[in-house]
């Protein structure tokens, strides 16, 4: 294993926030660095956001109940997962033009993963508890893995392993893509609710956020718990930047956790960076190696009713908003 000994920044803090507007919650974003677009899922379209003109260029839309998108720069392609039709939506990156929808044995896709090395995307699908295995080359349905539980975010390694969260057990799933099987299951406890998942495919280390305040730290070998740090609460999202060798984690109560990797064996907090509230879930640009979150502001909370026990506040109108973090 490689030593994860270069400098890092001194601080990272926000830089910019651009209010883009427009109606529908949002889920997981992915970062286009090579035409600088971030890709945001709204409910029933994706908006398509410039870094240098700071708009929206474009809507892509016919995707009810989107929830993520996969980059394929190989092939020029991106995708998004469905949730409410049970479908992956094919997309031009070049002209963002929809080219196919496709229709999986999976309910509620939520997750989804692009992996470059055998070409396939992975969808992630929530109610079924399963992930559905796709030729992103052909576009045909390759087969269908049963996971045991409610998958949240997926990374690979590049060596033909997939690892998933599965957020109602606790638990991290490998998944062998040559096999295209489940291989392992490792037990996250004292984690709960693991959403977020990020790794550094050099030094085989996993990072999974969880609902309790924590982030576990597995060797991606073994599934040895080589560390447990704090970060903030109600975490969706995380990443890892191998140049700085630092791990974030968005978290739902406005703080944007940094753990700086040492070496492969010891980590350190190094800060909880303020952004906003319900900010949870981010993306990395690899080469500016700015962090982008989104979120909006909200009104009071409603009182609890019987039809509606656990009301949620209402989004202020035209409040959704890019934040942009940027390492000094």
């Amino acid at each position: 294993m490689r030593s994860a000994t270069g400098s890092r920044p001194r601080d990272y803090a926000v830089v910019e926030r651009v209010t883009i507007g427009g109606t529908g919650g949002w889920d997981f974003i992915a970062f286009d660095h090579f035409r600088q677009r971030l890709f945001v899922p709204r409910g029933d379209r994706v908006q398509v956001w410039s870094v240098q003109s700071k708009n929206v260029v474009r809507e892509i839309e016919g995707t009810p109940g989107v929830h993520s998108v996969a980059l394929a720069q190989d092939l020029e392609r991106g995708f998004t997962s469905n949730g409410r039709a049970n479908t992956v939506t094919v997309f031009s990156l070049e002209d963002l033009r929809v080219l196919e929808t496709l229709n999986i044995p999976g309910e509620n896709p939520d997750a989804i993963l692009y992996e470059p090395k055998f070409k396939r995307v992975y969808s992630f699908n929530g109610r079924s508890g399963n992930v559905t295995v796709i030729d992103a080359a052909n576009l045909k349905v390759m087969a269908s893995i049963a996971l045991g539980g409610k998958p949240e975010v997926a990374v690979s390694d590049g060596a033909g392993h997939i690892f998933v969260n599965i957020e109602d057990t606790a638990e991290l799933v490998v998944i062998d893509q040559f096999a295209n099987k489940v291989q392992a299951r490792w037990p996250l406890a004292p984690c709960t609710n693991p959403t977020g998942l990020a790794i550094d495919a050099a030094n085989q280390r996993l990072f999974s956020v969880c609902n309790n305040r924590k982030m576990v730290i597995v060797d991606a070998q073994s599934g040895r718990q080589v560390a447990i740090m704090s970060i903030g609460s109600a975490p969706d999202g995380a990443e890892y930047d191998p140049v700085f060798s630092m791990v974030f984690s968005a978290n739902g109560d406005g703080t944007l956790t940094l753990v700086h990797e040492n070496d492969a064996e010891h980590f350190t907090v190094v800060a909880n960076v303020p952004t906003q509230d319900k900010a949870r879930t981010l993306a990395l640009d690899p080469i500016s190696h700015r962090i982008y979150l989104v979120t909006a502001s909200f009104g009071p909370t409603p009182a609890a009713t019987g039809e509606q026990p656990k009301p949620r506040p209402a989004m202020l109108p035209d409040s959704f908003t890019v934040i942009v973090i940027a390492p000094k």
